[in-house]
């Protein structure tokens, strides 16, 4: 027997959840299927918990825009939903000058990105902000700030199940393909069922590569590659060091070994960055020296703190290691000519501050179809 629905959105991850959301505000019919017993219980829940700017992006990609855009929607969700953050600021240090070179790059990206509010700092002004930071110059971002990711997912499915979209989880999609006027996806668990959408949003995750490639008629050489970048972090024992967030300039992949603290004044380091074969969450304490090594530079006292291995994440990254950082990936009707489905690869950082922008853009494709 064969269900039918309007839509359906895989993945009941932040992205998938502000997807639903969206679509239930829009008056669709909405299920939510989740291979997992929870929401939010892997990429999403294992990241920095950051509100970004948008100074990082290529102009015009899809990650400056929507961040940028992502960016409002979300302090505003925030507020109005009383959902603990904290707009602290971030600063960009530079130690040498080549890094200061990079950061006179990033400020005038930043500005093309719509991130006006963005100041530069010498070294002694930025000493000033924070007494136990050492640099030569400085980024101030002052709209960077974090939250509460989990209360902030617990309130996206609070909203779209207050408008009628139903979660199944233990839910996985094992297949389906293309029928006339829709999508027929199969679904299994220990309720085995196959369900006629008129629209599918794969916001899978990492299993988005899976769910494309089990779908009968999806063109494979549509199907981008699949690597997979961890990132371990590790806590800070004793007080935070800085009030601010505190970035190193940028790497080719990552943006480095930053410092971040929660909502609780916890200070933590990460992630770096190491491609893996496998999805592994466990942290390695050895890489503490490596972490103290990089720390030191702009936090010279870190040698005499203790690092405590905290948590991993591990990031869906559509480039290879050592090419350039590619753009999310939003495939609609236009790019693979199938109506009513909708393919999410490489949501990375910064997905969660674009969560809301994402599903803002895939409730105007829906729309549209």
């Amino acid at each position: 027997m064969t269900e039918s629905i309007e839509c359906a959105v895989i993945g009941a991850g932040v992205v998938g959840l502000a997807a639903a959301r969206a679509l239930a505000l829009d008056g669709k019919e909405v299920i939510v299927l989740e291979a997992g017993d929870a929401i939010g219980t892997e990429t999403s829940s294992r990241n920095s918990e950051i509100i970004h700017a948008g100074i990082y992006y290529p102009p015009r990609s899809l990650k400056a825009r929507l961040c940028v855009r992502g960016r409002e929607l979300i302090y505003d969700y925030l507020k109005v939903h009383g959902i603990e953050h904290r707009i602290c600021g971030k600063l960009i240090v530079a130690i040498d000058d080549g890094e200061t070179a990079m950061l006179r790059d990033l400020t005038k990206r930043g500005a093309e990105n719509g991130v006006d509010d963005l100041e530069w700092l010498d070294g002694s002004a930025a000493a000033r902000l924070e007494p136990a930071l050492r640099c030569r110059a400085a980024i101030l971002s002052p709209s960077t700030g974090i939250f509460d990711s989990h209360a902030f997912m617990l309130s996206l499915r609070g909203e779209a199940e207050k408008h009628g979209a139903v979660f199944a989880f233990m839910a996985p999609v094992t297949g389906g393909g293309m029928s006339n006027n829709g999508i027929v996806l199969n679904v299994g668990g220990k309720a085995p069922m196959n369900i006629f959408c008129r629209t599918v949003v794969n916001s899978a995750g990492h299993g988005a590569w899976d769910v494309a490639a089990a779908l009968n008629g999806f063109p494979a050489a549509l199907v981008p590659p699949h690597h997979l970048a961890k990132g371990s972090y590790f806590y800070l024992s004793g007080k935070a060091p800085f009030e601010h967030l505190i970035y190193p300039a940028p790497g080719a992949a990552s943006l480095g070994l930053h410092y971040t603290r929660d909502l609780g004044g916890q200070g933590r380091f990460g992630p770096d960055m190491e491609w893996v074969d496998e999805i592994d969450y466990a942290v390695d304490a050895a890489l503490g020296a490596g972490f103290l090594a990089a720390i030191s530079r702009y936090w010279p006292q870190a040698a005499s703190r203790e690092l405590v291995p905290g948590y991993a994440g591990v990031r869906p990254k559509i480039q290879a290691p050592g090419e350039k950082a590619h753009d999310f990936v939003i495939q609609g009707e236009a790019e693979h000519g199938i109506c009513g489905l909708i393919n999410l690869f490489g949501i990375e950082s910064p997905g969660l501050t674009a969560s809301l922008a994402i599903a803002e853009k895939i409730a105007h494709m829906v729309a549209y179809e």
